[in-house]
C-alpha cells in the first residue's frame, strides 16, 4: 500500500506540471482509470475549471486526509497543492483510490492471522513434546532420588544415560555426593558399632566382678580386693574411651574448641620427659635436643597429643628399650620426635594407624591394651593447629613419630 501511495504520489507531481505548463484549460487527467482522481479550481475557490472525483462515493470517515470506510472496504486519500499558470494562482485537489489494495491488504492480513495461530499452534505442540523430552531426565532422577533410603544407598545412583551437557553434569555433581554421604554414613555406622564393641568388654568385666561379688566378696577379702582393682581400672578405661570419643565426636561436629596462645613448647617437652621418666623406669628416655620454639596453639591439646605418641612408644617397647624425645627450633618450626626401639610396625600398619579403632593383628596377638583412638586423636588434635605428622616404622626394629607444627607470628605484651 505504501509502494502504490508512492506511485499516485509521482502521477500527482506529473499532473501538477502538466498543469503548471498547459494550463488548466488544456489539462486531462490520463490516470483517471488508475484511480487517480483531480479537482482543479480558482485560488479562491469561486471557479471550478476541471473535476473527474466521483461526487456520489461514500468515502467513510476521514482523518487527516485519509479516508476509510471498513463496510465496503474502502480507502481514499486526498491532498491539494497551488499551482501558478498563465499568471494565475489554482489549487488542485487530488484522491487517490487505493481500495482495491486495501481490501488485498485486508485479505493478507487474515491470511497472515491464520498462519500465525498455525505456526503458535505447531510451536506449542512441538515445545509440549520438546518439554516431556526435556524434563523426562529430571523425572526419573526425581523417582530415583525418592527411592533413596539408608538401606539401599549403596546401590542407587542417577542414571546419565540420555541425559546431556547440564543435566548429565547435574547427575554427576548429586552421585559424587551421594558417594560422599555413603561414605560418611558406612564411617557413622562403622564408628558406632566399634565404639560399642570397645565398651562390650569393659562392661561385661565389671558385671563379671560385680556378681562375683555379690556371690563371694562380703566372706572373701582376696575376692573382694581383686574385684575392686578390676572395677576401678575397667572404669578408667571405659572413661579414657569416652573421653576420646566425645573429643573426637565435637571435631567432627566441627564444634571442638581450642584455646589458643604463644607459649615455649620446650617446657612442655621437658616435663613430659619427666613424666615418663617416673612412669617407665624400666625404659631408657633420651632427650638429646630441647631447643626453645615459641608455638601458638592450645597447650593441654597439645600436650594431649605429645603424651599419645610418648604412651605408644612405652606401650609397644620392651624393658630396656630406647625412647627418644626431642624439641627443635627448625627454621622458626617447632618439630617434635618420638622414637622408640620397640617392635615396630609393617607397612600396611602404616598405612592405616591413623584410623579410628585399626589396631594391627601383631598387636592384637600381643594382647597389649587399647582402643586404636589415640593416634586418631592426635592426628586431629595436630592438624587443627595446621600440623603435619610424618611416621617412619620398620617391623620388630622401632617406630619414629615427627611432629611439625608451622610458625606462627606473634606479639609478645
Amino acid at each position: 500500500m505504501y509502494s502504490e501511495k508512492a506511485d499516485y504520489d509521482k502521477m500527482a507531481l506529473a499532473l501538477t506540471e502538466s498543469i503548471r505548463i498547459e494550463g488548466p484549460s488544456e489539462f486531462s487527467n490520463p490516470y483517471a482509470e488508475q484511480g487517480l482522481f483531480v479537482r482543479i479550481s480558482e485560488d479562491n475557490g469561486d471557479s471550478l475549471l476541471y473535476n473527474d472525483i466521483p461526487s456520489q462515493t461514500d468515502m467513510g470517515r476521514g482523518f487527516f486526509g485519509v479516508y476509510l470506510n471498513l463496510a465496503d472496504k474502502s480507502l481514499f486519500i486526498e491532498g491539494s497543492r497551488k499551482i501558478a499558470a498563465d499568471g494565475l494562482q489554482y489549487k488542485s485537489f487530488f484522491r487517490y483510490d487505493l481500495s482495491q489494495q486495501f481490501r488485498e491488504c485486508l485479505n493478507l492480513i487474515w491470511k497472515i492471522a491464520l498462519l500465525y495461530l498455525l505456526i503458535v499452534f505447531m510451536i506449542i505442540r512441538k515445545g509440549k513434546k520438546s518439554d516431556i523430552k526435556l524434563f523426562e531426565p529430571l523425572r526419573i532422577m526425581s523417582a530415583q532420588a525418592n527411592r533413596l533410603s539408608a538401606n539401599n544407598l549403596h546401590s542407587e545412583r542417577l542414571n546419565v544415560e540420555g541425559t546431556k551437557n547440564e543435566l548429565k553434569d547435574l547427575a554427576n555433581v548429586i552421585n559424587a555426593m551421594l558417594d560422599r554421604i555413603e561414605s560418611a554414613y558406612e564411617s557413622q555406622k562403622q564408628f558406632v558399632s566399634n565404639a560399642s564393641h570397645e565398651l562390650r568388654t569393659p562392661i561385661a568385666v565389671i558385671q563379671g566382678y560385680a556378681n562375683l561379688l555379690n556371690r563371694w566378696g562380703s566372706s572373701n577379702p582376696e575376692v573382694l580386693q581383686e574385684s575392686i582393682e578390676a572395677i576401678q581400672n575397667e572404669s578408667r578405661a571405659m572413661q579414657d574411651l569416652v573421653e576420646k570419643l566425645l573429643l573426637l565426636s565435637r571435631h567432627d561436629r566441627k564444634t571442638l574448641k581450642l584455646n589458643k596462645k604463644n607459649f615455649n613448647m620446650r617446657r612442655v617437652v621437658e616435663d613430659m620427659v619427666k613424666e615418663t621418666r617416673l612412669v617407665a623406669q624400666n625404659r631408657v628416655i633420651n632427650s638429646p635436643i630441647m631447643e626453645d620454639v615459641f608455638v601458638y596453639g592450645d597447650k593441654q591439646a597439645l600436650k594431649q597429643a605429645i603424651r599419645i605418641f610418648i604412651d605408644n612408644a612405652v606401650k609397644y617397647t620392651n624393658d630396656g628399650d630406647e625412647i627418644t624425645i626431642s624439641c627443635e627450633n627448625v627454621n622458626g618450626d617447632c618439630v617434635i620426635t618420638v622414637t622408640d626401639t620397640g617392635i615396630g610396625m609393617t607397612r600396611e600398619d602404616v598405612e592405616h594407624i591413623f584410623d579410628r579403632f585399626y589396631r594391627s593383628e601383631y598387636v592384637r596377638n600381643k594382647n597389649i591394651s587399647g582402643h586404636g583412638l589415640g593416634l586418631s586423636l592426635a592426628k586431629m588434635i595436630i592438624i587443627a593447629h595446621t600440623g603435619r605428622i610424618k611416621v617412619r616404622s620398620q617391623f620388630k626394629k622401632g617406630s619414629s613419630f615427627i611432629v611439625t607444627l608451622p610458625r606462627r607470628k606473634f606479639i609478645r605484651l
